[in-house]
């Protein structure tokens, strides 16, 4: 996880220092707090300049401050991770490797190529200084944040970052639309005192079928939302990336789903439904397939990984000293649960597990209310008194639906694998706090977006992943502050396997055409919805969602 900004500015007359805001600055060094430094480009001749601002949280290989450069003038800032597609050795940094291969590159096809290789979240920028190009993007699924902001009165200048600044007057910054990569020639748009974006688009492409399809859909809204003085344009050799993932798989089986599990339009599941559905080999054998992904793509997630002294000396410590490098975003729902049990499997046994679970105070209520918030709990509160797990009397208030699964979970987790120390860590946010917090920080990290949900959902994600809290230690409860620098998530998962309400809704109406179409959709948005926010969210702590 990294902080990256770059401000391009279409004159050399003014200070660029003057659109690089000092608040922006702090910002950015929160996502990145082990090394900070920035660079100047000034091409007089040609009437632009530059800034490059790099803020690097070390996680792999030796410590590799941004931007980088090189003997022929490039620079190259990275906010990604390389988990596949490209070889990245186990004591490598992938930011050197990608910059690495981006020198090599001769034309504009193998820049597209290196990028549809690269399998992991990224945003870049990247200054071509040959041919004195600027390119930036972010990866398909828009998994790590990339905005921009174009001000007209500082001399056209554009400004790509990370992060927006807490100055109430910055209010147009958007996220760059995951539709592709960008390009901008700074030697043409001086000239011309104009910015034109360049955009190459990602198509789907699959050896089987030799499906190619350009995403030019977007174009249209994303010019409709540029300022008059910027322009966006196709490339004019009609090169594309290629997506990391095929088209989403619409085929309708034959037979109906009522066959294998009759209750499946049921408002509840029972495990007999499940055990029935996975009573085909077929179906028993496709889910194995999946949590073999799952849990491959979650070993490299918590693999990669700069482990502090361990990589060093290769000692190993005494587990009384051993810190978590990991933590979980835990609600003991479904996909919390699948993630920890996962990680598990994989992470060195003398490592403790962090598992994040917040709750925010509960305002007090009527008699009426909570009769009908405790039938509403009663079934998660009866598993919970079978676990044997007492709540802290004086923290009652805290005690709402994600703290009471969550507490469930710990215990299933500490069956699976009683040898592992799992820190469930109790994150209590008071209405104080909350107030205080949405507007010191928060606000502005789920900006632009700006819905209720999105408020919501950033608030429990920032105080979550900060982490500090308490841990039950030997039946009293004791502050803790996590130390993890990773942060594993389960967002998406949602999208990607029909997880929302409205999608049992969907398949009640619609059957599951109308629901692969619904997921379809979900799956075609997920860039612009809520993955650039909990990636500026999480990382203004200093960690990484992965």
């Amino acid at each position: 996880m990294c902080g990256i900004c770059c401000v391009a500015s279409l004159s050399v007359q003014h200070t660029i220092g003057r659109v690089f805001k000092e608040d922006l600055l702090c910002n950015l060094r929160r996502r990145g707090p082990d090394c900070s430094q920035q660079q100047i480009k000034t091409i007089s001749d040609l009437s632009y300049q530059c800034l490059f601002s790099g803020h690097v949280l070390h996680l792999r290989g030796l410590m590799t401050p941004q931007p980088l450069t090189d003997i022929n003038n490039n620079v190259f800032l990275w906010n990604g991770e390389v988990f596949n597609g490209i070889h990245v050795g186990l004591v490598e940094n992938d930011t050197q490797v990608m910059f690495h291969h981006l020198s090599s590159c001769s034309n504009e096809s193998d820049i597209l190529s290196l990028f549809s290789l690269v399998r992991g979240p990224w945003s870049f920028i990247y200054y071509q200084a040959s041919k004195h190009y600027l390119w930036f993007g972010r990866d398909y699924f828009g998994r790590r944040s990339l905005l921009w902001q174009f001000n007209n009165d500082l001399d056209r200048a554009l400004c790509l970052s990370s992060v927006s600044a807490l100055s109430e007057s910055d209010n147009q910054w958007q996220e760059v639309p995951a539709s592709g990569i960008y390009r901008v020639d700074l030697k043409a748009c001086a000239i011309s005192q104009s910015l034109v974006l360049t955009l190459y688009p990602w198509k789907y492409h699959t050896k089987e079928n030799a499906i190619e399809e350009t995403f030019l859909s977007g174009r249209d809204q994303i010019s409709k939302e540029l300022p008059s003085y910027v322009s966006l344009t196709m490339n004019d050799s009609k090169l594309s990336l290629i997506t990391p993932v095929v088209p989403l798989n619409r085929t309708v089986p034959e037979t109906s789903v009522d066959t294998h599990c009759p209750n499946i339009t049921n408002s509840t599941v029972t495990v007999d439904d499940l055990h029935g559905f996975l009573a085909e080999e077929h179906k028993k054998k496709l889910v194995h397939q999946l949590i073999d992904v799952l849990s491959e793509a979650v070993k490299r997630r918590v693999l990669y990984l700069f482990r502090d002294a361990d990589q060093h000396t290769g000692e190993i410590l005494s587990k009384p000293t051993k810190k978590a490098h990991i933590a979980v975003l835990f609600s003991g729902g479904i996909d919390s649960m699948l993630i920890a049990a996962l990680a598990d499997r994989h992470i060195p046994l003398e490592e403790p597990i962090d598992l994040l679970n917040v709750a925010f105070m509960i305002k007090e209520q009527t008699k009426q209310s909570n009769q009908k918030k405790n039938l509403e709990l009663h079934s998660c509160q009866e598993c919970f008194k079978k676990l044997d797990t007492t709540p802290v009397d004086n923290l009652t208030c805290f005690n709402v639906p994600d703290r009471i699964t969550g507490r469930a979970g710990l215990k299933e987790l500490e069956t699976i694998n009683p040898s592992r120390t799992w820190n469930f860590v109790e994150i209590n946010v008071t209405l104080e706090e909350l107030k205080r917090m949405r507007q010191q920080h928060i606000s502005y990290l789920v900006y632009p977006l700006d819905t209720v949900l999105d408020d919501s959902i950033g608030c429990a994600v920032w105080f979550a992943s900060r982490g500090e809290g308490f841990i039950t230690t030997q039946g009293d409860l004791k502050p803790y502050k996590s130390s993890a620098k990773i942060v594993l998530t389960g967002i998406g998962a949602d999208e990607q396997l029909a997880g929302y309400s409205r999608h049992r809704v969907c398949f009640k109406k619609y059957g599951l055409e109308g629901l692969n179409k619904e997921l379809g959709m979900e799956l075609g948005r997920i860039s612009s919805r809520n993955l650039g926010r909990d990636d500026r969210i999480i990382g203004d702590h200093g960690k990484e969602a992965r």
